[in-house]
């Protein structure tokens, strides 16, 4: 499989005010056994422990609109803090008091911005598709990498493509190991009708 990357989009982050501590912001970046439609082409779900196996191995890094130039916290710094719960993925960020992070919780605050998503890759992961369904249902088991979870002003899906490539590979995958299956079938037909001959 390629390594693709992959945004899926969340609402529900929201700030944190706290007594003796600078605000932090506190959301799902993911929620397990939730169904999700993924730009029509296909529903989607996530395991419990998907990410048990990608968050000690990644780097996480908190963005503002996955952009890699508005670093909002990171999980090496431990000013980002990911773990997986009864619930989902759960999101704990100290982001840095600069102006524009000021002006970002202001709008947060007032309910402008309340999205987050995460970016991952399912290279290296494990999944399954049902297509007994309409339209197909992807479970994810097992996220290959993780890469950013963001802070986003849009739940729109960006890289609706690379899921519309994920349900593509998924299914020449299938066709690969059905031909495979046919081949392995015809060359024991053969094997089976030339024992036949030679006995008779």
């Amino acid at each position: 499989m390629t390594k693709q990357r992959e945004v899926r989009v969340l609402a529900g982050l929201h700030v944190e005010d706290r007594a003796d501590k600078p605000a932090m912001l506190v959301g799902y970046a993911a929620v397990f056994d939730t169904e999700t439609e993924i730009g029509g082409f296909f529903r989607e779900k996530i395991k419990r422990g998907a990410f048990a196996a990608a968050l000690p191995k990644s780097d996480v890094h908190a963005l503002f609109n996955h952009d890699e130039n508005v670093v909002l916290g990171r999980a090496k710094a431990g000013t980002l803090r990911l773990q997986e719960d009864e619930k989902g993925l759960r999101v704990e960020i100290d982001p840095p008091d600069t102006q524009d992070v000021r002006d970002l919780m202001v709008k947060m605050k007032r309910g402008d911005i309340d999205q987050m998503s995460f970016a991952f890759s399912m290279s290296g992961g494990v999944q399954k598709w049902d297509e007994t369904v309409d339209p197909p249902l992807r479970t994810i088991e097992e996220v290959g990498e993780l890469y950013d979870v963001s802070v986003v002003t849009r739940g729109a899906y960006p890289t609706t493509e690379v899921a519309v490539r994920s349900l593509e590979e998924h299914r020449e995958a299938v066709r690969k190991e059905q031909n495979s299956h046919a081949a392995a079938r015809r060359v024991r037909m053969k094997m089976d009708l030339g024992l036949k001959t030679r006995r008779a």
